[in-house]
């Protein structure tokens, strides 16, 4: 061995050796990390309330940074260790202090500036329900349920168009009397399934009701 020249560097396959324990013992430690920028994941919730006598929606008025004071639909970023669906669940019972028997998943947005703060994208789900009392909690300043009709014109995000495209698939689920539909509905009377089916259908949509 030469003069300077460590024991490793004499044995090719024990400094191979040596370095692909480093390697493993990185990979290790960052086993949940991703090498290349990727986004994160929420869940929203587009919420409708029938009063016994029309349908409202339920929104929240933000609490922080971006749109803070803005309305929004409950939501919020998906926890690591749950589904979509129980992130949407969890998100809407933390800021309303809602809970509901049945959540339909209906579309993600996805457009990369939809989200100020970094590359966000969303999956949405939407729900009827017999409305109750509601209360702003954790980052939201308050919860209210809104006339179909007068609804905030400015929304926070994409909201206002989360809102129309999640009346284009209630829409659909109408007219097609889908099985998740339905279970929403089994607890509403008749009568009240009818206001419901025909204050939520598009209007373009209507000839086919």
């Amino acid at each position: 061995m030469l003069k300077g020249e460590s024991a490793l560097t004499s044995f090719p396959c024990e400094v191979q050796a040596h370095e692909e324990g480093i390697n493993h013992k990185k990979m290790e430690e960052l086993k949940y990390h991703y090498m290349y920028p990727h986004p994160s994941v929420t869940t929203d919730n587009v919420i409708f309330g029938f009063d016994g006598k029309s349908v409202n929606v339920l929104l929240i008025e933000r609490g922080g940074e971006p749109y803070k004071g803005c309305w929004a639909f409950p939501g919020g970023f998906l926890e690591m260790d749950e589904s979509a669906e129980e992130g949407a669940r969890r998100e809407l019972m933390e800021e309303t202090g809602l809970k509901t028997a049945v959540v339909k998943q209906f579309h993600a947005f996805s457009a990369p500036d939809r989200d100020p703060r970094e590359r966000v994208l969303t999956i949405a789900y939407y729900s009827v329900v017999r409305q109750s009392e509601v209360k702003g909690m954790d980052d939201a300043q308050q919860a209210k349920w809104f006339p179909l009709n007068a609804v905030p014109k400015q929304l926070a995000f994409d909201h206002e168009e989360m809102l129309r495209v999640a009346k284009e698939e209630i829409s659909k689920d109408i007219r097609l009397q889908t099985k998740t539909w339905l279970e929403m509905m089994k607890d509403f009377s008749p009568e009240e399934v009818k206001i419901i089916e025909e204050e939520l259908i598009s209007p373009c949509d209507g000839q086919s009701f």
